[in-house]
């Protein structure tokens, strides 16, 4: 698909060029009904209006754009530095940009691409559910890296993505606790409205829990609070203090990710719980300061280096038409640290 221009929006709405510019520029001097008209289908074709001097200008710029679902999680600060100096190895600029879990990081990406002439994208996090056709808009090659699985029948062809596998990664974490003779798990999660990483780890949860013939209990599954940040230290303090309040059983904690595990930590330690002799605790991801916390925490690690290198890689070789479409998948590590232990 070529990318629209004015001259195509002056076709499809029947009206001149000029006459868009005036819409695109809230110029008194159009009729409203024909405005409103060019505005809709600006909107319907992701046409993003653009300086054109600013665009002469930048027409050679060579940047790549980094969209982040969950910038203040330290896992994605860690790939961010790594993705930085991968990009500017290749004389690139970086273009970092938070997009809020609510956001539509695909609209985000179409701005981006008209506003900064990027050669390509990188999307952290989150989970894309948009069709082929709205993807391919972008006119720029994009890799999703530690990003959600996108729906069964999208074409493996049409976009590259580095991950590891949420779900049995997930598994591999509660199978542990559970074989260690827990039966009682708890697990910080995303809210039900969550179609990204999220959901994908709480299958893992539940189908661990399954296969170990363990009741899956409504009771135990703590979604973040909407009100909060997600992944956050207070996320993971309020819900475990507000859980942990209305006194039901529990010999473990697995946290979708450490940053919830590590304010689970805090809450466990204020309502005066033992770690692990009381309640056993752990997370995911990885980071550095899971290494700190007293106790050190047992995680689910990803290769976040490894992983940034190689999204970084395989972009760049698109992007020099070296290679097609490529799909990573990297095995997580579980870490076992003092926050957990068996239960007799």
């Amino acid at each position: 698909m070529e990318e629209i221009t004015i001259k195509d929006i002056a076709r499809i709405c029947g009206v001149g060029v000029s006459t868009v510019s005036r819409a695109i520029n809230n110029h008194p001097d159009i009729n409203p009904e024909t405005k409103e008209m060019i505005m809709r289908v600006i909107k319907e074709n992701n046409y993003v209006p653009n300086n054109s001097a600013r665009n002469l200008k930048r027409q050679d710029a060579k940047a790549i754009a980094v969209l982040v679902k969950g910038i203040n999680n330290s896992f994605f600060s860690q790939m961010i530095k790594v993705l930085e100096e991968e990009i500017k190895e290749k004389s690139y600029a970086m273009v970092l940009q938070h997009v809020d879990y609510d956001e539509d990081e695909v609209e985000v990406a179409l701005k981006l691409v008209k506003e900064k002439r990027l050669r390509g994208i990188i999307f952290l996090g989150g989970y894309l559910v948009h069709s082929e056709e709205k993807l391919a808009q972008l006119h720029v090659p994009f890799i999703l890296s530690t990003t959600g699985m996108l729906p069964k029948g999208f074409s493996r062809n049409t976009y590259s993505s580095v991950a590891v596998d949420d779900t049995k990664e997930s598994y591999k974490m509660v199978d542990y606790l559970c074989k260690n003779g827990h039966k009682d798990i708890a697990i910080l999660c995303a809210r039900k409205t969550d179609a990204s990483i999220g959901k994908l780890r709480l299958e893992g949860y539940k189908k661990a829990l399954k296969d170990n013939g363990i009741e899956v209990r409504e009771e135990l599954i703590l979604p973040m609070r909407s009100d909060l940040e997600d992944y956050s230290l207070e996320n993971g303090y309020m819900v475990t203090k507000e859980f942990l309040e209305k006194q039901i059983p529990c010999t473990a904690i697995f946290a979708i990710s450490d940053m919830l595990a590590i304010g689970a930590g805090k809450a466990l330690s204020d309502a005066g719980y033992k770690v692990p002799e009381d309640i056993s605790l752990a997370g995911f991801d990885g980071v550095e300061i899971g290494k700190y916390v007293i106790p050190s925490l047992t995680t689910l690690k990803q290769p976040v280096d490894s992983m940034a290198r190689e999204t970084a890689r395989i972009l760049f070789d698109i992007i020099g038409k070296k290679a097609k479409h490529q799909h990573c998948v990297f095995d997580g590590e579980l870490v076992v640290r003092d926050s957990t232990m068996p239960r007799t």
